[in-house]
């Protein structure tokens, strides 16, 4: 992909807002981004070949360029599931960073929980870039436009643990084409990694710096583009240039890249070669953890939120010894795996329960054991801080 031209015409000069000097820079970026990203071959609704397999095109796509977007994945009845959960989250959160109290005064969302759960940044900020977090994979600070006057102190970026806090969240994670397009990209024996729900409320969204993810294989001999793993990402209201996902296309084919040259060479957090997801309400992508990805402070007026929920395949994670940064340092054994596991075996169920004319996707690693996993109280109570077992490598 050629740089990108700055003197490109703009179709909208309202997209020139916040980013100080750099306003028409971004803007120009954000317009011919858009523009690379629709012009690729990597969406499309979830289709199959006459055999039932996965549509070979769409393989071929994703292992090329390390993203695809499906297309209609998620109808308007579970989005506003969904949305209504989501809601009431955000009604739940902390009003500061580490606090144990919401705006109601009730015990905030997530202050009961063991496990990692809340992520409170300042608005329009860049908590991560530059920093030793997440063993120092954000190397490069994005821009920090200024939040406005009246901005809280305070909002909500992530929530971890989802599938413990929306039964809409629960029901998505075990959405039967969404888990066979896990089983062809990672094997029938695929395993959970973790699940979020990002949210980037409209002119205060903070920004995610550039990264790969991943920190376990990238000195290996066994290293190969689908190793450490993939993110699906289903957007509730859309995303685009301005508060969605960039990618780097094919850059996970590429091993561990130096972002700092990557943004050297671009000359600014702009990397040259990047391209946003370009989504509808109900479109999910699905984002190979090890492609160059990051996303810029959401300046725009639209609201983005992701349900986001990724998987490993078993031969990555199986026998390892990691974690660190989604959960503690752990083991990964044959009991561990199937223990985290059991969350794909409720939300199949719970899944069931509201749709009942789906056809149940088969978890074939614990289809011999589906009448130990019925959506109940019991099982509610079961996943509490679940996501102590997350299986980050």
């Amino acid at each position: 992909m050629p740089k990108v031209d700055v003197n490109l015409p703009l179709d909208d000069v309202a997209a020139l807002i916040d980013f100080g000097d750099d306003e028409l820079k971004m803007a120009r970026y954000k317009q011919y981004g858009t523009a690379q990203a629709l012009a690729m071959h990597n969406r499309g609704p979830i289709t199959y070949d006459p055999d039932g397999a996965l549509s070979t095109e769409i393989l071929d796509a994703y292992w090329r360029e390390g993203f695809y977007v499906f297309e209609n994945v998620v109808g308007a009845e579970e989005r506003r599931d969904i949305e209504v959960d989501v809601a009431e989250l955000l009604e739940r959160a902390p009003i500061a960073k580490d606090a144990s109290v919401d705006k109601h005064g009730r015990p905030a969302l997530g202050s009961d929980c063991k496990g990692r759960s809340v992520r409170m940044t300042r608005p329009l900020s860049d908590p991560l870039g530059g920093t030793d977090a997440n063993h120092g994979r954000h190397p490069v600070k994005m821009a920090e436009p200024n939040a406005p006057d009246e901005a809280p102190e305070w909002v909500m970026q992530l929530l971890l643990g989802t599938l413990q806090h929306s039964d809409a969240c629960l029901r998505l994670y075990g959405h039967p084409e969404l888990l066979n397009v896990a089983a062809a990209v990672n094997g029938p024996d695929f395993t959970p990694f973790n699940e979020g729900l990002w949210i980037k409320q409209p002119r205060l969204g903070s920004s995610v710096a550039w990264h790969q993810d991943g920190w376990t294989w990238w000195d290996k001999p066994e290293l190969d583009s689908g190793t450490h793993g993939f993110n699906f990402m289903m957007q509730l209201y859309g995303c685009d240039a301005a508060n969605g996902l960039w990618v780097v296309p094919g850059s996970h084919t590429k091993g561990k890249l130096d972002i700092s040259d990557l943004a050297s060479e671009s000359g600014s957090d702009r990397l040259v070669d990047a391209v946003p997801l370009i989504c509808a309400p109900g479109d999910v992508a699905i984002v190979n953890r090890q492609a160059v990805h990051g996303s810029f402070a959401n300046t725009s007026d639209n609201t983005r939120v992701s349900v986001h929920f990724g998987f490993h395949r078993r031969k990555s994670v199986y026998g390892i010894t990691s974690g660190g940064i989604h959960n503690p340092v752990s083991h990964y054994d044959d009991a561990y795996i199937r223990r985290r596991s059991r969350m794909l075996m409720y939300a199949i169920d719970a899944r069931q329960q509201r749709f009942p004319e789906e056809t149940c996707f088969e978890y074939g690693p614990l289809a011999d054991a589906k009448d130990e996993f019925r959506w109940t109280s019991a099982a509610r109570a079961d996943i509490r801080d679940y996501n102590l077992m997350d299986i980050g490598i």
